[in-house]
């Protein structure tokens, strides 16, 4: 059964219905280059059969390792970059109890995550809380030879190797990566590691559902199997009808292109869960990564409700009107909390006496929602039954489909990230990497002709 559900009510007063539906045409051929796979980046289309075509012995295999690493370790760490732990995360944190890492009694290890980022600090921090938990790990690189994460595993693979012997980190190394080349498929073979392959038609961003992402899941001690059947669900209802805006994706993709090509440049993902967090974080990647080239696409911002009311609040009401909203709602949640009667109603709270805390919650959430779009920011509403794995599967998979037709759209292939080079050809200038010479010589000159 499908829930999620996409409600364009609130942008009404900005764009008409017929400025929408001009886009049906255009949106049903976009869905046949990516079902035909003829598109743009067509030879990194794979995530769109994955629901489909993952195997059950891939699947009876993560399980294995995950119930492995449940036996041997408390602490597990994720280390990739990207779209290599970003779906992870958002999927793990978004079922995790909020205080997770403080429960005194947790039946399954902790997810951590390294290789994200060059922190000395975080680094060292974290060879603090190993030094004192045994730990297991997952590498994540096609390659092998990306900075963060390659200096991430250097050092835990050291950690290790000193901690548990050669033997004991081999037994304790998981390694994601090509099937056939690369510098970690090289070293996977030579240590024994146990390895899963990254398909060579799935890019990281759209890699939730391939061992990058399940893997993680799995550790955590989440359903792999109703997160990928709730992709399939997507999957065949939005294969279903592609001929008309009654399709999720196709609402939404037509909804924000108008809006993008009536001047609202920015995108503001919103959410009013806090465990909702990085699946924020991994919708920007998503949409930031697929869209942004060639001096197109629509930027791609977040803001966590009602924390953020506090602080971004003022600039969304009353800002440089270039913004629309995209709430991502929650019907229902996990827990149930009252608000207490207490006699002396000191804080004028007692009206609320009796009546649940999302209650209170839904009712910021539609007021912002009035309020903002009386300020001149329409609102597109997403809404979900709950956060559950199989809630998770559709909503990951809408976005995945959703962002491919809005690339198309635009004119971009969705699926290649060659901005994301730049800044890596002049860090490893400046760090004096070899073969970077002539690179090294323009930067510095062009510096000191600066000072």
């Amino acid at each position: 059964m499908i829930n999620l559900k996409v409600n364009i009510d609130k942008v009404s007063d900005f764009i008409s219905e017929k400025e929408i539906n001009t886009f049906q045409n255009e949106i049903q051929t976009h869905f046949q280059s990516i079902i035909n796979k003829t598109g743009k980046g067509n030879d990194f289309l794979g995530w769109v059969d994955l629901p489909n075509e993952i195997s059950d012995d891939l699947l009876n295999k993560i399980e294995a390792d995950a119930a492995k690493i449940k036996k041997l370790a408390k602490l597990f760490v994720v280390i990739g970059i990207g779209g290599s732990y970003l779906g992870a995360r958002a999927v793990i944190e978004a079922l995790s109890h909020n205080f997770n890492s403080l429960l005194p009694e947790k039946e399954f290890p902790q997810v951590l995550f390294a290789g994200q980022n060059i922190g000395e600090d975080y680094l060292a921090d974290l060879l603090d809380v190993l030094d004192k938990n045994d730990y297991a790990l997952a590498v994540i690189s096609k390659s092998g030879t990306t900075t963060e994460p390659a200096i991430a595993f250097r050092l835990l693979k050291n950690h290790l190797e000193k901690k548990y012997g050669k033997n004991g980190a081999s037994e304790r190394i998981i390694a994601i990566t090509d099937k056939e080349k690369g510098a970690l498929k090289q070293l996977s073979d030579k240590e024994n590691y146990s390895t899963y392959i990254v398909p060579d038609d799935v890019g990281g961003r759209y890699s939730v559902l391939t061992p990058v992402g399940l893997l993680p899941v799995a550790v955590a001690g989440f359903n792999i199997r109703k997160l990928i059947n709730g992709a399939k669900e997507m999957r065949e209802f939005i294969f279903s009808d592609l001929t008309s805006l009654n399709n999720p994706v196709a609402l939404y993709a037509a909804t924000r292109n108008v809006l993008y090509r009536k001047g609202m440049t920015t995108e503001i993902m919103v959410n009013y869960q806090p465990a909702l967090f990085y699946l924020t974080e991994w919708w920007k990647q998503l949409f930031g990564e697929s869209e942004g080239k060639e001096n197109k696409g629509i930027f791609p911002a977040g803001v966590s409700f009602t924390s953020d009311l506090h602080s971004m609040g003022q600039y969304i009401q009353e800002g440089l009107r270039n913004i629309f909203e995209t709430v991502l709602s929650v019907e229902n949640q996990k827990r149930t909390l009252k608000i207490p009667k207490v006699d002396e109603d000191m804080d004028k709270l007692n009206y609320l006496a009796g009546r649940r805390i999302n209650e209170v919650n839904k009712n910021a959430e539609l007021g912002t929602a009035l309020a903002h779009v009386d300020g001149g920011v329409p609102n597109i509403k997403i809404t979900i039954d709950k956060v559950d794995e199989e809630n998770l599967g559709q909503l990951v998979y809408f976005y995945e489909m959703a962002c491919a037709v809005s690339g198309y759209i635009l004119d971009v292939n969705p699926f290649d990230q060659p901005g994301v080079e730049a800044y890596k050809k002049n860090m490893f200038a400046l760090l004096g990497k070899q073969g970077f010479e002539k690179e090294t010589k323009e930067i510095l000159l062009k510096m000191k002709n600066n000072e």
